[in-house]
């Protein structure tokens, strides 16, 4: 009896997974804190150069995926392209941050929201409910989640194309003439390039599909399919809803962002209230709830797919395996409880610059190993040179990011190198248990054993 999830997933369905996790409450919060250091085009250019950097990455990790169609993401990748140890990294990264950490800042986003339609309703403590009825909902249930999901999706769109229309059509569509209060000297390169943090950390999802590999009728072709759909139509949604920011709120409007944990107010919010009134605040700020409980449910049923991987190959305990025609509820369960820690003990800007940090760090590697496949010894179909162009241009951007980042923020290089201690202390205590670094040859897995009875199978 294998431990295998049935495949049951196809391309737009996938197509929603990633759409569902790139919108979230990052682009709702990002340009706030930019505009202070950045004026309208260098804010728009940026947000540019984010979707062009997202579908470089998303053609690199197509390839990728045509590589590997398994689960996992960078866990899998990682692991068979590069180094099992490389992989485990990557794979605590999610657990701890990749999808915990978006997870709590959407909770958060979606409470706050409802606490202006409720209010006194207690912001945190309600967002904690949200998290704990997703994981319920998703570890209970595989294709009842997916209908959940889509549905989810469909509504999502709705809401978003709808404050889109709202945003062109009553708000302001002339160029903007504000400057930045606090303008960077010089060409302002380096406030540039660190705002490409936000913009990565509200690009972030457009992977998702990566995560849940096994689980698509076809994952070689709708895989990869499902990234670059999905990311292109984020990318034009992205590019609208920021034009409508910086024509609608100037900077110290927009600065009611760095406020976020007691005001509870965003620059959806700002722009419907200038826009709407009370009364169409209220209303919109019911239905964006409906888009963060999307990106919520969306992280809940990828992430676990990457700790289940994990357990398959016998690098996390065997509870957290899924089970033939199941989710890997044990998984989910841990994820949920990791991002209400998160929830209560972190600030929001300190989650968008630092997550964004890991996911690019670990991103950036995925889309290096096609050039260890294109140059190394590796009996695997070799990469375009196109394909290669879009990883290196991807790549590059990546270690620029970090550089910078890392430069100016001692904080986030302690993030980086806590995760980095964390994962590899258990890939070392993994190792010595087992003996062996090696994860479990294909088709082979500790979770079989799990439900056979028997041991667990490490290879030689």
């Amino acid at each position: 009896m294998t431990s295998q999830p049935t495949p049951s997933l196809g391309l737009w369905t996938g197509v929603g997974l990633v759409v569902a996790n790139m919108i979230g409450a990052g682009v709702f919060l990002s340009t706030g804190f930019m505009a202070q250091n950045l004026g309208p085009a260098a804010i728009l250019l940026a947000w540019v150069v984010g979707a062009a950097l997202a579908l470089a990455g998303a053609r690199a990790y197509a390839a990728v995926a045509e590589l590997v169609p398994r689960s996992g993401g960078e866990y899998r990748f990682l692991s068979d392209l590069l180094h099992p140890a490389f992989g485990y990294l990557a794979g605590w990264a999610s657990l701890l941050l990749g999808f915990s950490a978006p997870i709590a800042l959407d909770a958060l986003a979606a409470a706050s929201y409802l606490a202006m339609i409720v209010p006194g309703l207690p912001v945190r403590p309600t967002g904690a409910f949200l998290v704990g009825a997703l994981v319920v909902f998703h570890a209970a249930g595989l294709r009842s989640a997916k209908r959940a999901q889509n549905a989810l999706v469909g509504v999502k769109a709705l809401l978003i194309l709808g404050f889109v229309t709202l945003g062109l059509v009553l708000g302001h569509n002339h160029w903007p003439d504000w400057a930045p209060p606090q303008r960077a000297p010089g060409l302002g390169w380096q406030a540039f390039v660190g705002s490409l943090f936000y913009i990565a950390y509200a690009f972030s999802g457009w992977n998702a599909a990566v995560y849940a590999a096994d689980e698509f009728r076809s994952p070689r072709r709708d895989v990869p399919r499902a990234m670059l759909i999905g990311c292109s139509a984020v990318a034009v949604v992205y590019l609208l809803l920021n034009w409508i920011f910086v024509a609608n709120l100037a900077p110290a409007q927009a600065s009611a962002v760095f406020g976020y944990d007691t005001t509870r107010v965003t620059l959806g919010h700002l722009i419907a209230t200038d826009l709407l009134g009370r009364a169409g605040a209220t209303a919109m700020s019911a239905l964006i709830v409906v888009a963060f409980i999307s990106a919520m449910s969306a992280m809940t049923l990828a992430g676990p797919r990457v700790y289940a991987a994990m357990a398959r190959d016998g690098f996390l305990p065997r509870i957290l395996c899924a089970r033939s025609g199941r989710p890997p509820s044990a998984s989910v369960v841990l994820q949920g409880a990791i991002a209400i820690v998160i929830l209560y003990t972190h600030e929001i800007r300190q989650v968008l610059q630092n997550v964004g940090a890991v996911l690019v760090l670990f991103s950036g590697l995925t889309a290096c190993t096609l050039f260890r496949v294109r140059f190394g010894r590796s009996d695997r179909a070799k990469p375009s040179a196109k394909v290669l162009l879009a990883a290196g241009i991807y790549a590059a951007s990546a270690l620029i990011m970090l550089y910078v980042g890392f430069r100016d923020s001692a904080r986030m290089l302690l993030w980086i190198t806590g995760v980095a201690a964390v994962a590899l202390g258990a890939y070392g205590l993994t190792r010595f248990l087992h003996g062996r670094p090696i994860a479990p040859p294909i088709g082979e897995n500790t979770c079989d054993a799990m439900e056979t009875g028997g041991p667990p199978s490490v290879s030689p």
